[in-house]
């Protein structure tokens, strides 16, 4: 059954009655090397990868039997080659929404999972932040030990919120496509209909131009007006504390500089956010803040 009538249009037909990769009983060698490409295609975002960049004693292990592809996939995603893609040169928003993409194979569904993350990595690093997702009962009801994770967010399933369905086409842009050449680089896609608890428009992979015009002319993002500046009187809006290393650009010396923190306004979030990116800021952390 189809996904959905207009699959070929969206871009779903790869998943289109597709059966997930599973490690079964008695398999082969040649079973354990088609779940290794399905882990990096799911894992790496469909990214090119190189035969230099495989993770060689990782998947000796799980050649062997040594580990399940649970402990495979968690290997790839603490690995220094999804950091170098996913995470030294993306927000840390962007990062979460890959992770659970990539992890869970779905869309984040609202705020609260952007702040938990964010907080997880704070206090106790990349590493605890990744085994959350790989160790959470989401993970193990869905794809357990020897099932790689796959794209369940086109699909209805127990447990999952429906708004998951429309956030997933922000994030997944066509099989062909990977998640590093996608427009809007590591700038994230969701901030804005999560922090508004809104659904997000569908726009088909192939159509560059709509696809585009929903990120830049505010069809389902933030507001991007007054940068710096107070809260509207009794605006009810959260606050967060946005901390910056690296600022360059005009006003600032081209000197690497110690930490800068920003508090503003939710609707500030992503003005403020594209405004460090121009700069050539590093965000390390982006927290609710109370004034």
């Amino acid at each position: 059954m189809a996904i959905t009538v207009a699959a070929s249009r969206l871009g779903t037909s790869a998943f289109d009655g597709a059966s997930p990769v599973e490690l079964r009983p008695n398999w082969s060698q040649d079973d354990a090397q088609a779940v290794i490409r399905a882990v990096y295609r799911q894992v790496l975002g469909n990214d090119y990868i190189m035969d230099s960049e495989r993770i060689k004693s990782a998947e000796s292990l799980l050649c062997n039997g040594s580990i399940s592809v649970r402990e495979f996939v968690r290997a790839v995603a603490k690995s220094e080659l999804y950091k170098s893609k996913f995470f030294y040169n993306n927000f840390q928003t962007r990062t979460i929404e890959l992770n659970i993409k990539h992890l869970l194979g779905r869309a984040p569904y609202d705020e609260s999972e952007f702040v938990y993350h964010l907080d997880l990595y704070e206090t106790q690093g990349y590493e605890a932040d990744i085994d959350s997702y790989i160790d959470s009962e989401e993970y193990i009801e869905s794809f357990g030990e020897n099932i790689v994770p796959y794209y369940r967010g086109f699909e209805t399933q127990t447990g999952q919120k429906t708004v998951g369905f429309t956030r997933m086409f922000r994030l997944y842009r066509g099989y062909a496509n990977s998640d590093r050449s996608q427009l809007g680089g590591g700038s994230p896609r969701l901030a804005g209909e999560l922090g508004q608890n809104t659904a997000s428009a569908v726009v088909s992979p192939g159509n560059t131009y709509k696809a585009s015009r929903s990120r830049n002319l505010g069809v389902g993002t933030t507001p991007t007006k007054a940068l710096g500046g107070s809260l509207p009187f009794g605006s009810e809006s959260k606050i967060y504390r946005i901390e910056v290393a690296g600022m360059t650009g005009a006003g600032y010396p081209r000197v690497r500089r110690g930490s800068k923190a920003f508090f503003v306004s939710y609707e500030q979030l992503n003005s403020t956010l594209e405004q460090i990116n121009r700069q050539g800021g590093k965000v390390a952390s982006i927290t609710p803040a109370s004034l």
